[in-house]
């Protein structure tokens, strides 16, 4: 008898748990924080729910590698915080032009190509995971950079602090 009753009390537990499991979903974004700024003219857009989804897949697939949580692990010094960012030249602040670096990459000072260094469009034959992205999913991926520090806060490029 004991036997019968416990498995049904499990059976209860695991039909509620479920319920309760299938029922979560992620934290939805309003769209405050999913405005982000396109051109250096300070013009700005809603990301939509699917590409905000898309360009966390996406980059944590194609870039997530070296840049896990914002910070670079090649050059720790250069991170994709908003500060550093905004520091470089040309300025990367915006989504479209991390779409042009992502298609042609320069260093920091933005004086010198490093495209054969630096997974790009310009460099897909080196690196594969880069050959079948399309403008779309660049512009996903560039919303992501954009929208993760107001996600995670500091730790979005924090570097060995955090990661």
């Amino acid at each position: 008898m004991f036997k019968k009753y416990s498995k049904f009390c499990a059976l209860i537990l695991f039909g509620i748990f479920n319920i309760f499991v299938t029922t979560a979903s992620a934290i939805d974004l309003d769209e405050a924080t999913r405005t982000v700024v396109v051109d250096s003219a300070g013009n700005t857009t809603v990301l939509t729910p699917e590409q905000v989804k898309r360009g966390k897949r996406l980059f944590n697939a194609t870039c997530g590698a070296c840049h896990l949580g914002g910070i670079t692990k090649t050059n720790p010094n250069v991170g994709l915080d908003p500060e550093a960012l905004s520091l470089a030249t040309p300025r990367r602040d915006n989504i479209n032009s991390l779409v042009d670096y992502i298609k042609n990459p320069t260093t920091y000072d933005g004086l010198d190509s490093i495209a054969e260094t630096h997974p790009s469009i310009k460099s897909a034959d080196i690196y594969p995971r880069m050959r079948s992205l399309t403008d779309e999913d660049l512009y996903s991926i560039a919303g992501h950079i954009m929208l993760s520090p107001r996600i995670v806060s500091e730790k979005w490029g924090g570097g060995k602090i955090y990661y």
